[in-house]
């Protein structure tokens, strides 16, 4: 574990966007989601962020499906209340899973000397999980924040239904320790205000 998150350390907020309360859509008429305080935490995570004068990068998911409340002409695809892209933040849209797949986030990325990220949104198995696994093998020093995380229940081949607790909690186990150090909010505030002075951006080819 560092001791702290330096200039080259970027928060990466994954599809907070209205569309992800949706979990109908998504579970069907059995949806419901595990960690309801992941929004307030996210949300934290993005004032003290900003308060640092970090870097802050989105996704911003935009679905091809054709019932998918995650799409940017939709109302249910703008951003979360409190969740706000800012002028001068990284943010891409996507069709795919991974943040990375037809956008320009790393080089972007690459372009503002980012060397760590510390990811959290949604849903973890999904898209939270896609994009860390993807930046852990592109080199980068990825911290997931768990508990800023959120998924929905999902139903096996059997016909059993996963409680979302069980569904986040393996995606986690999964990607900690291979994939990315997993840490809390509590820990990321820490990591964030350990030296004041050093979110303060560095400056890149932007």
């Amino acid at each position: 574990m560092i001791s702290r998150f330096d200039a080259h350390t970027a928060l990466l907020l994954i599809d907070v966007q209205k569309g992800v309360d949706d979990l109908a859509y998504y579970a069907g008429p059995t949806g419901r989601a595990n960690n309801p305080e992941a929004k307030d935490r996210i949300r934290s995570l993005l004032t003290a962020w900003r308060g640092q004068g970090g870097r802050i990068a989105f996704t911003r998911h935009d679905s091809v499906e054709a019932q998918s409340p995650l799409k940017l002409s939709l109302e249910t695809g703008q951003q979360l209340d409190g969740m706000e892209i800012a002028p001068g933040d990284i943010s891409v849209s996507k069709s795919a899973n991974s943040g990375f797949v037809g956008t320009s986030l790393e080089l972007d990325l690459r372009r503002a000397r980012i060397h760590r990220l510390v990811v959290a949104g949604f849903f973890t198995n999904v898209c939270v999980e896609t994009t860390v696994r993807m930046a852990g093998n592109m080199g980068f020093d990825t911290y997931l924040v768990h508990d800023a995380c959120s998924t929905m229940n999902r139903i096996g081949i059997d016909g059993t239904d996963y409680d979302p607790e069980v569904v986040h909690a393996l995606s986690v186990a999964s990607m900690n320790g291979e994939f990315c150090t997993a840490i809390t909010t509590e820990d990321a505030l820490a990591l964030m205000t350990a030296d004041a002075p050093h979110l303060e951006r560095v400056q890149g080819n932007e």
